[in-house]
């Protein structure tokens, strides 16, 4: 590779940056033929064809790299041939195009001495056989490594797997009051880090469930449900569909735009027929997302028909007619616990609540190790990343890593070379950004300080001690 020219080099690290850009690999390919490389230009255009099948223009190169014919520009008139004599032949071949296109590929020509079509087959052999391993440790001197490790203590190297998101990030997509997602893969060894939310989930919520004859012997019941909060942005959806797979059941994810309706009366049959559904597909999991819109205090709620939705759920959580919400597992999420009508928390209803704080340093890393794994980067140093990043949440780690990009794309417009996502790009964006959790804290510490009656925030004092920040 030392002979190459400047511009072959840089087009060939580009496209191992883009490997999905036919256009950019394809003008890589052109460059290489006219250097007198046709092997690797016939690899390059085997891996369009790959990726773009059917491509004209991957074809034709195709063909002039293996050294056949150009396609001419203007073929002489002739008749078309009609559909029905096709020859056996040219039908025989399921990789020949079918309709217009056909008669433009000189190895597709239809009638009886058309030859087989060497030029897609050999495409494909070379596609099928094509070596990305090598491929990889021959560019790899032109990229450099994507992490770097860093030189001071930095977050753990745990077995660390797919991390939080943040909560509009999570969801694979908004349900309907009707719909059930079946059970997910998702599990809570896929949430990065936070270990203590995990052990708190599974002594307060999971264990019991996971035991029947244990809750059986200690009379424990399944009724209940868990509240989780804290700042925006933190997971709270994904740890809810994590808990969902932990316990093999199916998700109904709800909102207020699932449950509102502008005549009388339906907002609340909305909401029984979300939990009737729900009990005739036991084991389910209803999460409530945002339930401050949801459940807000009846005090402060002037629109009758709002109270008449929370005065629905609370009987729905108690149970209908003597119907029982056995299998049915309430989770619900709110960024301002204080806001929620006290009587939904009232034993036997949400009665568990946990908090979910911003990620820890093994989250973080997890989070960021998500976030750049399909950009193209070279020597991050995680490390240093985790330890400036303190308070960040799962949205703000992922903003930063899109900040980052942001500017190396803008770069590479600039001066017209495609470069790589490097450690001062995603120092600058850290260096920009504030955590968006700051402004909840704020807010959560005059709580914390005036309004935990009975302890029901003793988790966040404890939290906001530690952090002195009360």
């Amino acid at each position: 590779m030392s002979d190459e020219s400047p511009l072959i080099r840089s087009l060939r690290a580009a496209v191992a940056a883009a490997p999905e850009d036919v256009p950019l690999r394809l003008h890589f390919a052109e460059l290489l033929l006219a250097e007198g490389r046709g092997d690797e230009a016939v690899t390059e255009a085997a891996v369009a064809l790959q990726r773009a099948p059917g491509d004209e223009a991957a074809r034709a190169l195709m063909l002039r790299a293996m050294g056949h014919p150009a396609v001419p520009d203007a073929a002489p008139a002739a008749p078309p041939a009609p559909p029905a004599p096709v020859a056996p032949a040219a039908t025989a071949d399921p990789a020949a195009p079918v309709g217009p296109a056909a008669t433009a590929d000189p190895a597709a020509t239809v009638g009886p001495a058309a030859p087989a079509a060497p030029a897609t087959d050999d495409a494909s052999a070379r596609s099928s056989s094509f070596d990305w391993n090598a491929a990889e440790q021959e560019v790899g001197d032109l990229v450099g490594p994507r992490f770097v490790e860093s030189g001071n203590d930095g977050a753990p190297d745990g077995d660390l797997e797919q991390p939080l998101t943040s909560d509009g990030g999570g969801d694979p997509g908004d349900a309907s009051a009707w719909d059930i997602d079946a059970p997910g893969s998702v599990r809570l060894a896929d949430v990065g880090g936070m270990q203590e939310v995990k052990d708190r989930l599974e002594a307060a919520f999971l264990a019991p469930m996971r035991n029947p004859e244990l809750r059986k012997l200690y009379g424990k019941s399944l009724r209940g449900g868990l509240l989780l909060y804290g700042p925006p942005g933190c997971g709270k959806t994904f740890i809810a569909r994590a808990v969902a797979g932990e316990l093999g059941a199916s998700f109904m994810s709800i909102s207020l735009s699932d449950i509102l309706d502008m005549y009388i009366g339906t907002s609340e049959k909305n909401v029984h027929d979300i939990f009737e559904t729900a009990r005739a597909q036991a084991p389910c999991v209803v999460f409530l997302d945002e339930l401050d819109a949801l459940g807000a205090k009846r005090s402060r709620t002037h629109h009758s028909g709002l109270r008449n939705v929370v005065n629905q759920l609370l009987t729905e959580l108690d149970g209908v007619d003597g119907a029982e919400n056995e299998g049915v597992f309430v989770l619900a999420a709110t960024n301002v616990p204080w806001d929620v009508d006290l009587a939904l928390r009232r034993p036997g209803r949400l009665d568990r609540t946990l908090l979910v704080l911003p990620p820890d340093a093994p989250a973080r890393e997890a989070i960021l190790r998500y976030h750049l794994r399909e950009r193209p980067i070279e020597s991050v140093d995680l490390g240093k990343l985790v330890k400036i990043t303190e308070d960040f949440s799962g949205a703000d780690l992922a903003h930063l890593c899109e900040t980052a990009a942001e500017s190396a794309l803008l770069d590479s417009a600039r001066t017209g070379t495609v470069r790589m996502i490097n450690m001062k790009d995603l120092l600058g964006a850290a260096k920009q950004l504030k955590p968006s959790s700051e402004s909840w804290f704020a807010s959560a510490r005059n709580v914390a300080m005036f309004a935990n009656d009975g302890g029901m925030y003793d988790d966040l004092v404890t939290y906001l001690k530690k952090k002195r920040k009360l």
